[in-house]
């Protein structure tokens, strides 16, 4: 687990883990504070767990894949589940990773893709959708209205997170009434894949270290975290796609699900994760990462697996024909990242002078796709050419 500056988010986590179904004494806990400047360091003195409990105290702040990947080599385990500091598992959590692995060592168990978000706080960062949003959802139940009108009324606003929601009710899952789904991968293609993703080509995708599993074999052999990743995002993918081309089948666990305590979101977060893209594309400048660029147009996942299933039959067809739009096509979803890195408008991907000869070449190559069955990886195409 690892954590930053989530002191009250992080309490009830371990008080989430310390009610799981699965026999405590055969599971740990390693917490890694990544130089928090809150209360977080008191969490020691705090928490009386059943569990083996670790807690691993950076001195400077060292970034997500190297905090987890301390306490990765901390770990005691063969199976390691990845929980962020924020996240409040329900009692069956550990349980349920644990169990998809007993007969099958080559797997990677997620249940981020069943995201559920939960207000446990009101926090004087959130940004105005959240607020409305918790306006809501408070909405459900008196007690939790009370609150929050208590809370307005007195104008409450110091940087401190006022609580909405008690152990007692996480021992009776009140606090699901303050809870939400969101299902932006599985309603953007996976749902249609199954739980073991079948068929579908960019699984690594669905490895979100927020909420999941893998054997520390599988590591050691795909590699840990990558650390020149730093900030947010990318770093997960990253990992998530060495241990997909080393052969990890990924499943989907809905019943894997944890609950994301809801926080201000930062506005570095948008700029860190284009970074990181930048350097995931850059590090494997592969068509199934860089499939991924037309997400930024709000693509959904099962247009850009369709427009990878294309791309590779045409290489298998036609492997000595296309070669100049091929080239064009995964040079512009190069770009597309590149681009938003540097803050550079997102247009003219691929621009030739009118009448050269490689633009007629793609031209007459692009007007032959449909004709062959190429229709996704036309409107791909088609999309990012002409930005």
């Amino acid at each position: 687990m690892p954590t930053y500056n989530k002191y009250h988010q992080t309490s009830l986590s371990l008080y989430g883990l310390s009610k799981q179904t699965f026999p405590h004494a055969e599971y740990e806990v390693i917490l890694v504070d990544d130089a928090s400047s809150d209360n977080t360091s008191n969490i020691l003195k705090e928490v009386d767990v059943p569990f083996k409990f670790k807690y691993i105290q950076m001195k400077q702040n060292k970034g997500r894949s190297s905090v987890r990947n301390i306490g990765i080599n901390h770990a005691e385990g063969d199976l390691l589940i990845f929980l962020d500091g924020e996240m409040l598992a329900p009692p069956a959590f550990v349980e349920n990773h644990y169990k998809h692995h007993v007969h099958e060592s080559n797997l990677v168990v997620t249940g981020a893709m069943h995201y559920e978000g939960v207000y446990m706080f009101i926090m004087p960062d959130y940004n105005e959708d959240q607020v409305a949003h918790l306006k809501e959802l408070v909405g459900r139940d008196p007690e939790y209205r009370r609150l929050y009108e208590n809370y307005e009324q007195t104008k409450q606003r110091s940087n401190v997170p006022c609580p909405l929601v008690t152990k007692e009710d996480i021992d009776t899952n009140r606090f699901q009434r303050l809870s939400f789904p969101n299902r932006y991968f599985l309603n953007n293609g996976l749902k249609h894949f199954g739980e073991r993703l079948e068929g579908f080509t960019l699984p690594y995708i669905a490895f979100l270290s927020g909420n999941v599993s893998v054997r520390k074999a599988n590591l050691k052999k795909s590699g840990l975290f990558d650390e020149t990743f730093v900030g947010y995002g990318a770093e997960d993918w990253e990992l998530g796609y060495r241990l997909y081309k080393n052969g990890v089948q990924f499943v989907l666990d809905p019943f894997t699900v944890a609950y994301h305590q809801e926080h201000g979101i930062s506005k570095r977060k948008v700029k860190e994760q284009w970074g990181n893209h930048y350097r995931f594309v850059k590090k494997h400048p592969n068509i199934d990462v860089l499939i991924l660029s037309p997400e930024w147009k709000e693509l959904p996942f099962m247009h850009l697996h369709q427009t990878l299933v294309e791309y590779n039959q045409l290489e298998e067809r036609f492997p000595h024909e296309y070669n100049e739009l091929k080239h064009a096509f995964c040079t512009m979803l190069f770009r597309i990242i590149e681009y938003l890195n540097s803050g550079q408008p997102v247009t003219k991907l691929y621009d030739l002078p009118e009448g050269s000869e490689e633009r007629l070449k793609i031209h007459q190559q692009f007007e032959t796709l449909r004709p062959r069955g190429f229709d996704y990886l036309a409107s791909s195409f088609e999309q990012i050419y002409y930005l």
